[in-house]
């Protein structure tokens, strides 16, 4: 790997100079304080900004050359994982100079939006001149999207066959074949609206790089999962909770919804209705019923004392995790700290495959926090269901519409859609919960799917498990 994501020569003498484990900020503890005479919150932004910028291109450019190592040259995910541990304390210096700047009237702080990416602007109070310490995020990720999208370009342009895909696709379209899930009965919808819109409607439901998700038609024993993160970044923040129980999908969910039911109105123990079958636990919602899930597990982990110290509003309003309660004096461990945990983990991802919303994301995050997840979904010992593209390719009620002009494909719509959430109840946001209401939501789609010959079971549903799988090929 001698470039880095950026197209830049990575300076490997430098990367081994880092103390990974002893930080790799510019900063001390004493020079995050309001007035520290150390060094200004400027200066030491614009060192940490930079110490970032170069990391994270090199932890980005990991992935790629260990996923396309097709001769296992590269035994090991252990480098990515230790860069990514040290970024992570990076970036919590990063928030304590810039909350140092705001307390001394530096500048002020908005998050924006920019393209894919969320990001701080800093805004001078005192004219300071903060050009220089502005978050580069969403410009390099521009960048590189784009650098890529000329890569594939260039490629597609390359491929003799390409002309004759064309016209098949043509025929194919033509001879009236259906394209997939509610792409069909929707493309109607964008006749005579602008081209845009038009375009994005016909392609909504039809079958993408999200299908290599899909479950297949034996589908049957699963794990469902959700964590819950102090931001979105796998290089930047922490997992702070993890929620997961097992389920049989194949199962029949009347028959589930019957003994809810009957639990609901005192057929069973009180405990029964909400209880796990390993060890009596409950969800935190009384609505919510075990109904054929068992294995039921919330794992609670802390953060950094600096992480701490920063806190984060927003998410313990979304989740009611208050991070500036998870420091290290709560006694609540770090997951990128506790090989036990990881270990544990990991080997319940690996017994059955794993089901989440959005997998993408819980994935990222395994990769760069559990030592082994890479490796071993590499060779092909993990297999990963997206309940998202089961949402946006076979549920025609998450089709585009004026609120949501990309589809309504968040779980908390999908579960009410599925009747596996009352319209009447938000999505909680907390591990558990959610892979409860996704596994239930799932089960009840895919018997509907079944019945009518849909999905799975449909012209081009899979055989077997389904799932994304490394070293598979159908």
């Amino acid at each position: 790997m001698p470039r880095d994501a950026d197209g830049t020569l990575i300076d490997w003498q430098w990367v081994r100079s880092l103390d990974l484990a002893g930080g790799i900020g510019c900063a001390s503890d004493a020079d995050l304080d309001p007035g520290a005479s150390g060094g200004s919150a400027h200066d030491l932004l614009a060192a940490d900004y930079a110490v970032r910028d170069r990391l994270e291109a090199i932890i980005a450019q990991c992935n790629t050359a260990f996923m396309t190592d097709f001769d296992r040259l590269i035994a090991s995910y252990r480098l990515p994982r230790a860069l990514a541990y040290a970024n992570r304390r990076l970036n919590d210096e990063i928030a304590l100079l810039i909350d140092r700047g705001v307390a001394e009237g530096h500048w002020t702080v908005h998050d924006e939006q920019r393209g894919r990416v969320g990001v701080q602007v800093l805004v001078p109070t005192d004219g300071t001149d903060v050009a220089d310490i502005q978050d580069r995020t969403a410009d390099i990720d521009e960048a590189r999207s784009a650098r890529r999208k000329a890569r594939m370009n260039q490629e597609r342009s390359g491929r003799s066959g390409m002309a004759r895909a064309n016209l098949d696709a043509a025929a194919a379209t033509t001879a009236g074949r259906p394209t997939g899930g509610a792409a069909t009965s929707s493309a109607s919808a964008g006749a005579g609206a602008d081209d845009a819109v038009a375009r994005r409607i016909a392609d909504y439901g039809r079958p993408d790089w999200r299908s290599s998700y899909l479950p297949g038609r034996d589908i049957a024993d699963v794990i469902g999962i959700d964590i819950e993160t102090s931001g979105t970044d796998p290089a930047r923040v922490y997992i702070i909770d993890v929620g997961f129980e097992c389920m049989d999908v194949s199962a029949d969910p009347s028959a589930a919804a019957a003994a809810a039911a009957a639990a609901a109105a005192g057929a069973t123990a009180a405990s029964g209705a909400t209880a796990a079958s390993d060890g009596g636990y409950r969800y935190e919602r009384e609505s919510y019923a075990a109904d054929g899930a068992y294995g039921q597990a919330r794992l609670p982990f802390g953060v950094t004392a600096r992480a701490a110290r920063h806190g984060n509003p927003f998410i313990a309003r979304l989740t009611g995790i208050d991070i500036a309660e998870r420091g290290p004096e709560s006694g609540v461990r770090l997951f990128d700290e506790w090989p036990a945990a990881q270990r544990g983990l990991l080997m319940r991802l690996e017994q059955r495959p794993y089901v989440a919303h959005n997998a993408t994301f819980e994935h990222k995050f395994f990769m760069l926090n559990i030592a082994g997840y890479a490796e071993s979904y590499r060779a092909g010992r993990i297999t990963i269901i997206d309940t998202m593209p089961m949402s946006r390719q076979w549920d025609p009620g998450s089709a585009p519409d004026d609120a949501h002009p990309y589809g309504d494909n968040r779980l908390e719509s999908y579960a009410k859609r599925q009747g596996a959430l009352p319209e009447s109840e938000a999505e909680r946001h907390l591990g558990l919960e959610d892979a409860h209401i996704m596994l239930v939501a799932m089960r009840r789609h895919l018997a509907d799917l079944r019945a009518e010959g849909r999905g799975p079971w449909g012209a081009d549903g899979r055989v077997g498990v389904g799932g994304k799988r490394c070293g598979r090929r159908y």
